[in-house]
């Protein structure tokens, strides 16, 4: 029984000789990421809250103007108009992986800035 017990010790001791550098890196790492957080919370990077309204309240929901994912999906979307002349909204909701409501938002939109034109239910470059 001793014999047992003294092999497990050895096996176990061999283990940890294994895991404690994978150990030493969590902590570094645990402290690079907690550094890195004290930063971002320090101002770079750090979210800004939305000015007040004229009346003193904030505004809700998602702010308005040209966001960088909005700009970047109206051009994707002109792009798959140029490439699919006639497509449909749902069928370039479907290419994009999104849902059409904004689509039927952005279209227009692009249709006023003339880089694509309605035809009956289809989409085409302007």
């Amino acid at each position: 029984m001793a014999d047992f017990l003294e092999a497990k010790v050895r096996e176990i001791e061999e283990r940890l000789q294994q895991l404690r550098p994978l150990i030493e890196e969590f902590h570094r790492l645990e402290a690079a990421s907690a550094a890195l957080g004290a930063v971002g919370s320090a101002g770079i990077g750090a979210r800004r809250r939305p000015a007040a309204a004229v009346n003193g309240a904030a505004r809700r929901g998602r702010p308005r103007g040209g966001r960088r994912s909005d700009n970047t999906r109206a051009t994707q979307t002109v792009e798959l108009v140029r490439a699919h002349p006639g497509i449909t909204i749902p069928e370039l909701a479907s290419h994009m992986g999104i849902k059409p409501n904004y689509l039927y938002r952005v279209l227009p939109q692009l249709a006023d800035e003339g880089k694509v034109r309605r035809d009956g239910k289809g989409w085409h470059p302007a």
